[in-house]
């Protein structure tokens, strides 16, 4: 009785100690802030650009080519990105990052051709590399451990407002505004991003005498590599959409792109609001494959897309599904990770989601011109269901491995 008591008593307070613990610190409140600024920027080129490269003479295999290689310079950047966290802190890292994003980003207005634009593509990749792992690095260091998914739901909610209104404000400004025109905005926004980041009070990296000896030039942080590899398969989908929604709708005569992501971002920050909490109190098995058959079927829907309707429902499926699933996967890759290692772990992470877009845009610019956009989205659906199963392998082993380890 007595140890019931006890047992209840400690239960109580490890909640009420975790119903306590902040998130909404005033440097989490900066990060999310400057995350939102450079985001806004980042999603405002992101339907422009294959009208940019239209603009310049390109087809759909050369759009494929100019939007991939932005993610696959950043794949190739993120593990220094990793590395350099740890070494020279999150400060460097994420201040270099942003810099080298606004002096690309600014530039792309004085591209006169498409080779000059894919040069411009790669630096800018540079840029989103180190940006963007350090920002996720900085979220996590400022979010207490026993609220990391919610907080990492949270932080992911300041890129989602920015998706809201981004692809839609920036094909609306490239109605009214000359390409040029519309790139210095973006940069503006990266200044932003900018100075609110030299605001953040940064936290010191923990540093292990035996990690810097055993794992100083690595490329990956192992702990992260199950979720991140289920990630690829998701964010192939993301290639296609972003690259090539647009163009797709146009062809067939449908209205409402911009109503398509405007959609799908608010749909992301709906599960933004629960996802994060249920994957604190049940795991990735309560959320990931629930999510992945929520982007299933809205590639099928892309596929087929007969009117505006069909077009709207995808946006808040796949928006529901890939909010669901990418905080989850992005908190599990973390979890396991030794403190030293949360900068590489999420390095992993993000170099895995780049090389899924990278991949789904270059190979889907391939089909789009063989087969047309349709079957972009057939191939899409295909990519998730090997995401599916791959995961139920995972849990097998991982069930297999923890049994073994039991016995």
């Amino acid at each position: 009785m007595k140890g019931d008591i006890k047992l209840n008593s400690n239960t109580e307070g490890l909640q009420l100690m975790k119903s306590t613990e902040k998130i909404w610190t005033r440097d989490f409140i900066l990060i999310c802030l400057a995350n939102f600024f450079i985001f806004l920027g980042f999603q405002m080129t992101l339907p422009t650009i294959p009208l940019f490269v239209e603009h310049l003479g390109g087809n759909d295999q050369l759009i494929g080519f100019v939007v991939g290689i932005f993610t696959f310079s950043a794949l190739l950047l993120r593990p220094f990105a990793g590395h350099a966290l740890e070494s020279k802190g999150r400060r460097f890292v994420y201040l270099f990052g942003l810099t080298i994003f606004v002096l690309s980003v600014g530039s792309f207005g004085f591209a006169m051709s498409i080779m000059f634009l894919f040069a411009l593509r790669i630096i800018q990749g540079v840029g989103w590399g180190f940006s963007t792992t350090a920002s996720g690095t900085i979220a996590t260091d400022l979010i207490p451990a026993t609220r990391r998914g919610e907080g990492m739901g949270y932080y992911g909610l300041s890129g989602n407002l920015a998706l809201a209104f981004g692809p839609s404000l920036g094909l609306a400004l490239a109605g009214v505004l000359t390409f040029k025109q519309l790139f210095f905005i973006c940069a503006g926004l990266g200044i932003a991003a900018l100075l609110l980041s030299s605001k953040i009070r940064y936290k010191k990296v923990e540093k292990s005498e035996s990690a810097s000896v055993t794992v100083k030039w690595d490329f990956y942080e192992k702990t992260a590599l199950s979720p991140s590899l289920l990630l690829f398969f998701i964010t192939v989908t993301f290639g296609g959409i972003a690259s090539f929604l647009p163009l797709y709708t146009e062809q067939k005569g449908i209205a409402g792109i911009q109503w398509y992501f405007l959609i799908y971002a608010l749909a992301l920050m709906l599960t933004r609001t629960f996802a994060g909490k249920l994957y604190d109190k049940r795991g990735h098995q309560a959320v990931f494959i629930p999510g992945a058959l929520l982007i299933i079927v809205a590639m099928v829907l892309l596929a087929w897309l007969p009117n505006s309707s069909i077009l709207f429902v995808a946006a808040f499926l796949y928006g529901f599904g890939f909010g669901s699933v990418q905080p989850a996967l992005q908190a599990w890759s973390i979890e396991k990770a030794p403190k030293n290692r949360k900068g590489m772990a999420n390095a992993t992470f993000f170099s895995f989601f780049d090389l899924g877009v990278g991949v789904g845009a270059m190979a889907f610019g391939q089909i789009g011109h063989l087969f047309g956009y349709g079957s972009i989205y057939k191939t899409a659906a295909i990519s998730v269901i090997i995401s599916i199963i791959l995961y139920i392998v995972i849990l097998r082993k991982e069930k297999s491995s923890s049994s073994r380890i039991n016995a």
